[in-house]
């Protein structure tokens, strides 16, 4: 009768040993994807955003725009952005495909030359629409976009964090050599992500604040806030008006909806 417990205590042992085992890298991928797993089956949102840039000598300007998603499970999600003021901007649209596996696909409606511009995956560093954030940064963050490495545990604002390093798959394209992400313990949120470029000096920062929780489920930042530190611009997104499973489809997100797209 005493084996069972012989082995029980063997085991015992054992486990602190095999949690130790699991490497940077494993413990790293084991984040990302159970921040994934914790947002999936939202299916899809609308939300009203305020781009606010900043340039280096503190002068502001306000773009106001509207945004849905659709949830690919097979893939990466598709959204549609549609600036709404000032005049200079109104009617463009942005669509993007993103995908797990392979370049996304990007297109950017311009209505001034009535024409659709399709971002290629060699511009995908480039300004968006003027702010300090690329083409890349608003693309759907797949999983298999990036290898990961955790480095630590550290507390940020009072909230105990996992801090990683995440580097892009096509390190080609990207504008990016490396990002290090601070991901809340409690509910397995962004926190604070910094990019580093080429020659792997620090360029932006991006910080989160204001999570809600939506649907008992899911978290979304009331804020982002990207901060340029080479060029000293900045870009804040104030995100309001959430609203899910609001019945988007496919045809939502087709090229067409550029064109149609008010």
């Amino acid at each position: 009768m005493k084996k069972p417990f012989l082995l029980l205590s063997v085991l015992l042992f054992l486990i602190p040993s095999l949690l130790l085992a699991e490497t940077p890298e494993e413990k790293g991928l084991a984040i990302a994807r159970e921040a994934d797993r914790r947002d999936n089956g939202f299916g899809d949102f609308k939300a009203h955003l305020a781009m606010t840039l900043t340039n280096r000598q503190g002068e502001e300007s306000t773009r106001v725009m509207r945004i849905m998603v659709l949830e690919m499970p097979a893939d990466g999600d598709k959204s549609l952005i549609i600036f709404d003021s000032p005049r200079d901007v109104s009617g463009t649209a942005f669509l993007s495909y993103s995908h797990k596996k392979g370049d996304d696909d990007q297109w950017l409606y311009l209505p001034a030359l009535k024409r659709v511009k399709r971002i290629s995956s060699r511009n995908k560093s480039g300004s968006f629409m003027g702010s300090e954030f690329s083409y890349e940064d608003i693309a759907s963050q797949e999983i298999e976009k990036y290898t990961y490495k955790y480095l630590r545990d550290e507390s940020l604002d009072g909230q105990v964090c996992f801090v990683s390093d995440r580097y892009p798959v096509d390190r080609e394209n990207s504008g990016y050599v490396r990002q290090v992400v601070w991901m809340d313990k409690a509910e397995y949120r962004p926190q604070k992500v910094e990019y580093y470029d080429r020659k792997d000096s620090l360029l932006k920062t991006l910080i989160f604040r204001g999570y809600r929780q939506y649907l008992g489920k899911y978290w979304r930042a009331a804020q982002m806030e990207m901060r340029n530190h080479q060029t000293g611009k900045g870009t804040l997104l104030t995100w309001s008006d959430y609203q899910f499973k609001t019945g988007l489809s496919e045809r939502d997100f087709d090229r067409n909806s550029l064109k149609r797209a008010r």
